[in-house]
């Protein structure tokens, strides 16, 4: 895995016995693609309020990395309320996908209430099999996703697969760590996770397995975001 320098180090969480019991934990409580709309139908109508300011710098971080990037087609995974849609550059084009009714709703109202005619299209549609073209999108970026798919190494082949060799794949999301206070609560958090409608104690290494080799090459760099690196934007070159 090439890392580079002044970024943040690797969240692993993959030793030994530790992830094998994190292994069980996900397990017991791993959610299916109707626990996912059953939550996000319960957050549709709060979900900005509750969550907009404090996802805000990372969100406005990875859609900065888009606008920034090479080539104009991008998807947007688990685009929600639209939050992000009016932070594109607007000689984007964007797809936007989510699993939610509810919340698609409430992006199609933005949409149309900011007048966001770069956006292409809000389909609801499964990230982990989209659908799209093999090769079809320049960039495609998953905010607050990764930890809610019912499979998240399927979420990262089905993005390799959307975007073309050579493209971006940015993922947003919390990733946890073992140790701490911080640990001690997303531990404790884990049993609620079909409430939360997302797994508090999710690693790096359940998106991009240390031991894989379709995947890990892939990773390029993790960054910290603020508030306290509660999320980290990770940034990959697809091949």
């Amino acid at each position: 895995m090439l890392w580079r320098r002044g970024e943040s180090a690797p969240i692993r969480g993959s030793m030994g016995e530790s992830i094998r019991a994190q292994d069980r934990d996900i397990s017991r409580h791993a959610m299916d693609a109707d626990d996912v709309r059953q939550a996000y139908r319960r957050w549709a109508g709060v979900y900005d309020a509750a969550f907009g300011a404090v996802s805000r710098r990372a969100r406005t971080a990875a859609v900065a990395a888009v606008n920034a990037a090479p080539g104009s087609h991008v998807l947007e995974v688990g685009v929600g309320t639209g939050l992000a849609l009016p932070l594109y550059r607007r000689d984007k084009r964007i797809v936007g996908i989510d699993l939610s009714t509810e919340m698609l709703e409430r992006a199609r109202l933005r949409v149309q209430r900011e007048r966001l005619d770069h956006v292409s299209a809000l389909l609801e549609l499964d990230a982990q099999d989209t659908g799209f073209e093999t090769g079809q999108f320049d960039v495609a970026v998953a905010m607050f996703v990764a930890s809610v798919v019912p499979d998240p190494r399927a979420l990262a082949r089905e993005l390799q697969r959307v975007v073309r060799p050579g493209g971006l794949i940015l993922f947003v999301n919390h990733f946890a760590i073992d140790h701490g206070l911080r640990g001690w609560v997303e531990r404790l958090m884990t049993p609620a996770s079909r409430s939360l409608g997302w797994h508090p104690d999710f690693t790096l290494d359940r998106l991009f397995p240390v031991d894989d080799a379709e995947g890990v090459r892939l990773v390029t760099s993790v960054t910290e975001m603020p508030p306290l690196g509660i999320f980290q934007l990770v940034s990959l070159i697809n091949r």
